[in-house]
């Protein structure tokens, strides 16, 4: 059975390469199909009982960790050729040592990034050093370098994309029907990456970017970006008014979300509100080799889901596909899908009335007023100045230590 899983592997790392195999394969049979899939579950301690999936039990943030290990070697495999080429370029260019950061000069500027030249390559560095593998988003993307100018360093980094479809606790907060959430989920957005670079990390500025996402700058860009522009699933051209974004926490409960607020006099905004929990639901645990032979098993029974993130339904078409596998296998009973972490979820409203513009209630949004600057100075002033002296260590860091520590965990891929 390993053999399987690394034959799968190796076809993989091929496809990577360019290198093409001739077209004849040997069909998939439903047997193959679930002892790949049981496989890989059994792997990462799920419990297999006849027609019974049981997911793993989760106690810690490590057990969590450990859960995602197969996504991660799989996201190091699809980044190895960068990381040799450009990572430790990048690193000692961007990644800034103890010595040279200074509080009293910190300034950030949003740098919007693009896939084809050094943002979108420093971008995918950044996220080499998340425990839990990121996600390339899907649909609209929104992604954002966050440059400290007084040393030329990276302190973070913010991706924003289309939210999930379907989210019960975001739904049931907002008060949406199914007509309503199908005409605007276009207004919302989700930040699916967000998180400081060390030594920036120890600053509490993971904190500072979870308040970002309430700025003017962030929903400016939006309305820049997607003014005038169809949806793809419906071919309308909607308001360009992001009025919501959400956030869920990689490892259950989250500590950088929490308390993010904003005083100006004697009133005091929070800016992520904390609205419950997720239901322990995804497809991160079903790997991307497991995931492709997936597609190819369906695509030799004609089956349209083969395909169907052509048409933008991103992660719900990743869903429909291990569905529609299951229900072949004839396990469309079994909760495949059941990961077992139960994810923080936040929202950061972007005006007053988010709710009644979400529901068709009112057709103008009351925005919020939070510019950029004005956050950062409140944001380096109350915590970031203060922070930095209680930590003298940070001075220690060093970026190269970085750039070891990914090489050690490229080299055991």
């Amino acid at each position: 059975m390993v053999v399987s899983i690394n034959l799968f592997i190796c076809l993989l790392r091929l496809d990577w390469m360019g290198i093409k195999l001739p077209s004849s394969r040997v069909k998939i049979t439903k047997k193959k199909m679930k002892d790949t899939l049981f496989e890989s579950l059994e792997e990462q301690g799920y419990l297999i009982l006849g027609d019974q999936i049981r997911p793993p039990v989760l106690t810690s943030k490590e057990d969590i960790r450990r859960l995602h290990h197969q996504q991660k070697r799989t996201r190091h495999m699809e980044d190895i050729k960068l990381f040799k080429e450009y990572g430790k370029y990048l690193i000692n260019a961007y990644f800034a040592n103890g010595v040279e950061i200074d509080p009293e000069k910190f300034r950030p500027e949003l740098i919007p990034v693009s896939s084809n030249d050094w943002t979108g390559r420093l971008f995918r560095i950044a996220t080499l050093l998340w425990s839990v593998p990121v996600s390339k988003g899907y649909g609209r993307r929104m992604r954002f370098l966050v440059m400290d100018r007084s040393n030329g360093k990276l302190a973070g980094i913010i991706a924003l994309g289309d939210p999930v479809f379907n989210l019960k606790v975001r739904d049931d907060y907002i008060g949406w029907n199914a007509q309503d959430r199908k005409e605007r989920l276009f207004n919302v957005m989700d930040a699916y990456v967000l998180g400081a670079i060390p030594p920036y990390n120890q600053l509490l500025v993971g904190k500072y970017l979870a308040g970002v996402l309430s700025t003017n700058e962030v929903r400016g860009y939006f309305g820049g970006k997607y003014k005038d522009k169809q949806t793809i699933i419906q071919g309308k051209s909607k308001p360009a008014d992001l009025v919501l974004i959400t956030t869920t926490s990689a490892l259950g409960k989250s500590s950088v979300y929490n308390r993010v607020y904003f005083d100006k006099g004697e009133s005091r905004r929070l800016l992520l509100k904390k609205i419950g929990f997720t239901a322990g639901f995804g497809h991160f645990h079903v790997s991307e080799e497991v995931f492709r032979l997936m597609r190819q098993f369906l695509s030799e029974r004609d089956e349209k889901y083969a395909d169907g993130h052509e048409f933008g339904n991103g992660p719900n078409w990743r869903m429909r596909v291990i569905k529609k596998t299951m229900e072949i296998l004839g396990y469309s009973r079994t909760p495949v899908l059941q990961h077992g972490i139960k994810r923080e979820v936040f929202i950061s409203p972007l005006a007053t009335n988010f709710k009644e513009y979400l529901k068709g209630e009112t057709s103008k949004p009351e925005f919020l007023f939070l510019p950029f600057q004005e956050y950062t100075e409140y944001f380096k002033t109350r915590f970031l100045i203060p922070r930095f002296h209680r930590r003298p260590e940070i001075r220690l860091h060093l970026a190269q230590d970085l750039y070891l520590n990914l090489l050690n965990d490229f080299d055991r891929v």
